[in-house]
């Protein structure tokens, strides 16, 4: 109970310190939620909480927001998050198959996050490198020309550089 205390009390001075940032409260909703996700690496359900009373306008509305942009993230994400490109270009390229490995070399699905909080695997519509398709992303690097082989060595150079 003493830890659930404490976490609260660190919570609100999080966000008190993050609206302090703002000279107005008004209209700041979208980049108090950015802050918020930057110092956590995504949107606490707590966090969310405190905000809306803070901000004084209802949680659906900041949930609404939230859940609106592609950008925010509800739960944690992997310290590596995998991007599979699965648009046209990709599509007819192997793009598919591409994620299939991916799933299987993870043992994950798409959306989801390793128990070791290593990698996040998404699906994204265009990662803009159609000349380069199939296409992933991990975090900033981006790989082209892929082929279902290659997927392996690629996680592997990720597994290294943890180490």
């Amino acid at each position: 109970m003493a830890n659930e205390k404490l976490e609260s009390t660190s919570t609100i001075e999080t966000i008190e310190n993050i609206l302090d940032r703002y000279p107005t409260k008004d209209g700041i909703l979208i980049s108090a939620l950015q802050d918020i996700q930057n110092e956590y690496g995504y949107l606490p359900r707590e966090s969310v909480e405190t905000l809306a009373k803070k901000l004084k306008i209802p949680l659906s509305s900041v949930y609404g927001v939230a859940t609106f942009f592609s950008q925010f993230h509800l739960s944690p994400r992997g310290e590596n998050v995998i991007r599979t490109c699965l648009g046209t270009a990709c599509h007819v390229r192997g793009g598919a198959k591409i994620l299939e490995k991916l799933q299987e070399v993870l043992n994950l699905d798409v959306g989801g996050t390793t128990e070791d909080m290593k990698y996040t695997l998404e699906s994204v519509a265009c990662i803009g490198a159609c000349g380069l398709a199939p296409v992933l992303m991990i975090n900033n690097d981006t790989f082209g020309r892929l082929t279902p082989e290659k997927i392996p060595e690629i996680i592997n150079n990720y597994e290294k550089d943890s180490k």
